[in-house]
């Protein structure tokens, strides 16, 4: 390649540097240790990745000479060789590498494993579907990499975002011993819950910002490229295998949460067990879908589920215009639980967390009805800004990471 070239890549670089804002880092941001010299950053698509790595760009170097930031997806690809590019800018005193939308890439690991092998003082950052996975039969990163997962924003990083209220993580033991008083400390301070409805609607994503009239259009169109284009790129999926997996998602969008007559699900497919599975499971990994499963289920590899769920409120509301808000409040609960903890359903109540506590989710009105008699078993109520007892705010179940 030509220094024309390289030069072109890196103004385009240097414009997103100067464009990207500072003012908010997801909690990520700081868990991230940027010493490692092969760094992995994996999310739903839409999540704020790139921005996440443009940040940590303009915060960290001064010397922006040593630092090359690309996207794979990007059309010169088409015509021009990753390998190549690497080794131009590594000799031209590259020290600093960062590819964006990896999974774009064929045989991105190999690619990976020898840039990692063959320029022992580049540090390289890339950032991929949450999709991907680590092929050990194409190269073996597992001891040379550290891998991150970045999901949607948390109710807690909202109110930041919104510059509304500031704290860090609550672990799930406290929040439930101590619910009322970490819940004093923010209401009293802002109106939580309108905020909390504005969080289930548009929230998790924080590009809801960028046009808030069209959120839903454009969230529409982030799940259409997870299965048009994360899903054939990652699993090589064949062309009916994509109409397929859109089909899927489409039957689920108006029926979640769906407990499902799975040889019902997969004749609307027109597909097989097997390949019903993979899609279910590919959908899941994107971001798209939850699969919730009992206990025994669970410990079974590709088992079908009992419920399926949308991956969060922001896409029910975006594939419906009537949504069902018991179906929101489950989905937000899962949601935000899924991420640091184990969620099976339960046969008492609505869900078992770790193997541990029972949770029944609700409106104000809910009773203990279904889970007196058992321990540890708690109410997550919509609608209230205070709990009390057993009985938990469910806005509350946001603030855990």
């Amino acid at each position: 390649m030509d220094s024309s070239e390289y030069s072109a890549l890196r103004r385009i670089m240097l414009r997103q540097i100067e464009l990207t804002d500072l003012s908010y880092k997801r909690s990520l941001y700081n868990q991230i240790n940027w010493n490692n010299r092969l760094i992995g950053i994996k999310g739903p698509k839409g999540v704020g990745k790139t921005t996440l790595v443009l940040q940590h760009i303009k915060e960290a170097h001064e010397n922006l000479s040593e630092v090359l930031y690309v996207s794979v997806d990007s059309l010169w690809f088409a015509s021009n060789s990753l390998v190549d590019l690497i080794d131009y800018h590594y000799s031209h005193g590259g020290k600093y590498l960062y590819l964006d939308e990896i999974h774009k890439y064929d045989n991105w690991q190999i690619i990976l494993k020898n840039t990692y092998d063959s320029y022992p003082d580049l540090n390289i950052v890339y950032t991929g579907s949450s999709m991907l996975h680590l092929d050990t039969a194409k190269a073996d990163l597992s001891r040379r990499q550290r891998v991150y997962d970045l999901p949607g924003m948390s109710f807690r990083e909202f109110l930041e975002f919104e510059g509304a209220f500031e704290m860090g993580p609550v672990e799930l033991g406290a929040l439930l011993e101590n619910h009322e008083r970490i819940a004093s400390g923010i209401i009293t301070k802002i109106k939580v819950l309108p905020l909390f409805e504005h969080y289930l609607e548009q929230g998790y994503y924080p590009f809801y910002r960028e046009d808030p009239e069209d959120f839903g259009i454009r969230l529409q169109e982030v799940a259409k490229q997870v299965i048009e284009q994360d899903l054939p790129a990652i699993l090589d999926v064949e062309y009916s295998t994509v109409q397929k997996a859109k089909k899927l998602l489409m039957i689920l969008s108006v029926q979640v949460p769906f407990v499902p007559n799975m040889a019902e699900l997969y004749r609307g497919m027109e597909t097989n067990r097997e390949q019903g599975l993979m899609i279910l499971d590919a959908l899941e990994k994107g971001g798209l879908l939850l699969l919730l499963k009992s206990k025994a289920k669970a410990l079974k590899h590709m088992s079908s589920p009992d419920k399926i769920y949308l991956e969060n409120s922001n896409l029910m509301y975006a594939f419906s215009k009537n949504v069902n808000i018991g179906s929101v409040r489950e989905t937000f609960f899962v949601n935000q639980l899924s991420k640091g903890h184990e969620v099976n359903l339960s046969d008492k109540g609505d869900f078992r967390v770790d193997d541990k506590f029972i949770f029944e989710v609700g409106g104000a009105r809910k009773s203990f009805e279904q889970i007196k008699d058992i321990p540890q078993s708690y109410l997550a109520i919509d609608s209230v800004e205070l709990g009390s007892g057993n009985k938990i705010p469910l806005w509350m179940f946001g603030l855990l990471y």
